[in-house]
């Protein structure tokens, strides 16, 4: 988690607000996981990445924990393509349920990882209107939000309920449009949110 990580400014992709500051001195593994997954910076995804062994070697980790569904092939920006059709770089929310409550039991983390990824998930800047929105005040919620063409938007989260011995939730909501260039609705997330607890009583 400490590995110092160089990178060039010739690296650097769209969506990158945190990285972008960091191509003279680099950053550690640990700050790129961050900036990834807290920031959805785009570079410091390829990064981690290609810290796994790239997309087939982050496919085999799947397999490992029970995935054989998602696909994993390309890098950002490309992976983000959404055509109707194409398998590369896809998923189910089924699939992406169950990889997120295996890592939710803290799967095969070391205790200070499990709870890093967690933090990092809680402390998450651009889920506010997605998940979050749908979900009473007073319920923790980490996520993880993902967009491309079609108009795809996606969000997967773990609620934590007040009462400390109620396990968590997981909840994958996915949606997409007909047309490549077509708008996300973050909306229809939210709602879709709102449905889901008022189903689990929050």
């Amino acid at each position: 988690m400490n590995k110092r990580i160089h990178f060039k400014k010739e690296d650097l992709i769209d969506h990158s607000p945190i990285t972008e500051k960091h191509t003279e001195d680099g950053m550690t593994l640990k700050e790129i996981i961050n900036a990834a997954m807290t920031y959805s910076d785009n570079t410091a995804a390829n990064l981690m990445l290609h810290e796994l062994g790239g997309p087939k070697a982050y496919q085999k980790e799947l397999v490992k924990i029970g995935d054989t569904v998602t696909q994993s092939d390309r890098y950002e920006p490309e992976l983000n393509s959404a055509v109707p059709g194409d398998k590369r770089d896809t998923t189910t929310p089924e699939a992406m349920a169950k990889n997120l409550a295996f890592l939710v039991k803290k799967g095969n983390m070391p205790t200070d990882n499990f709870n890093y990824f967690k933090q990092t998930l809680i402390d998450n800047t651009t889920g506010d209107k997605l998940i979050r929105a749908g979900v009473p005040e007073g319920y923790i919620v980490g996520d993880k939000t993902g967009s491309g063409s079609y108009g795809t938007r996606n969000d997967i989260a773990v609620i934590y309920p007040k009462d400390k011995d109620t396990k968590p939730l997981v909840w994958v909501i996915y949606s997409k449009k007909d047309t490549e260039d077509a708008e996300y609705d973050d909306q229809l997330i939210a709602d879709a949110a709102k449905v889901l607890s008022k189903y689990f009583a929050l």
